[in-house]
């Protein structure tokens, strides 16, 4: 005989043990109330101990029971976390790449069909995200980051920096749009994280801008908000070119305020490259020289 319990004699006790009710570890489990009787049965005299105690209807977890409950539930969520990851592994043709929602959105995912026409047998799972994903755990074969690149345990690549412009929607106001420094900082403004300050100074102002009215941490809703007319925005200009070339968005003024965040590519250090990730790194910085030649 195996020493190993069946996993369903595990999931029920582990159920019943945390719930304390064979009736609400049946309906979690979906199975019958009989069946996880069984189970428990099963499970005691496999161990030959008592993991419960039995006073008529009512069911108590024994001590045995607690402590032994405890492991299990740890081991089955090590199961659960290494299955995950095991569903996560990448085919041999699918590159994933973990990205800003906002970069993701408004910067790579206007450009990616250039590779995938490329490359037509690859497919590419883009995995967005604000917080930084672990390269590693995750299974990811290469990311783009913004920030200042102290990031340990990666290889970093410098791809581009940024600036901030003002835009608006072509129809804000009727079409009345502000043009000079003092119109466009009285203006209904949409904020995101980042400070006016470097881009008042650039403009020649000697002001603050309170915050007030509709602000994001996600650049994708401010910039939806200024297509629906409902103000104006300080966005990076990664996120707006597009934008603008296609005349979803006008850009208010010359001044610009540099962006102290630049964006790299991120790889996990030590590791071979790899066929997908060589052509696509190749393509990327493609792509980077193409944008900044357009940029001028």
């Amino acid at each position: 005989m195996s020493v190993i319990p069946p996993l369903s004699s595990l999931r029920s006790f582990e159920a019943v043990a945390r719930l304390g009710s064979v009736t609400l570890a049946a309906q979690e489990l979906h199975v019958t109330h009989s069946a996880i009787s069984q189970q428990l049965k099963s499970l005691e005299d496999m161990l030959e101990v008592g993991l419960f105690i039995r006073d008529g209807r009512t069911l108590q977890v024994s001590e045995d029971g607690r402590l032994y409950a405890l492991q299990v539930r740890q081991t089955l969520s090590a199961l659960t976390e290494a299955t995950r990851q095991i569903k996560a592994q990448p085919r041999a043709t699918e590159l994933v790449v973990a990205v800003m929602p906002s970069f993701g959105h408004s910067w790579l995912l206007p450009r990616i069909e250039r590779f995938l026409e490329r490359h037509p047998g690859f497919s590419v799972r883009l995995q967005a995200s604000l917080s930084l994903s672990n390269l590693a755990q995750e299974t990811i074969d290469l990311g783009i980051r913004m920030g200042r690149g102290d990031w340990p345990g990666l290889e970093k690549r410098l791809m581009f920096h940024d600036e901030l412009v003002v835009v608006a929607a072509p129809g804000f106001r009727d079409g009345d749009l502000p043009r000079t420094p003092q119109a466009i900082v009285d203006s209904r403004i949409i904020f995101t994280m980042d400070p006016w300050q470097p881009w008042c100074q650039a403009a020649g102002l000697d002001t603050e801008v309170p915050r007030s009215g509709l602000c994001s941490n996600d650049s994708n809703l401010v910039l939806e908000a200024v297509r629906l007319r409902q103000g104006i925005a300080l966005l990076r200009r990664s996120l707006v070119h597009e934008a603008i070339r296609r005349g979803e968005l006008v850009q208010l003024s010359d001044y610009v305020a540099p962006y102290n965040y630049p964006y790299w590519l991120v790889l996990p250090e030590r590791e071979r490259p790899g066929v997908k990730r060589h052509q696509f790194v190749t393509w990327l910085f493609e792509e980077v020289e193409r944008y900044q030649q357009e940029l001028g």
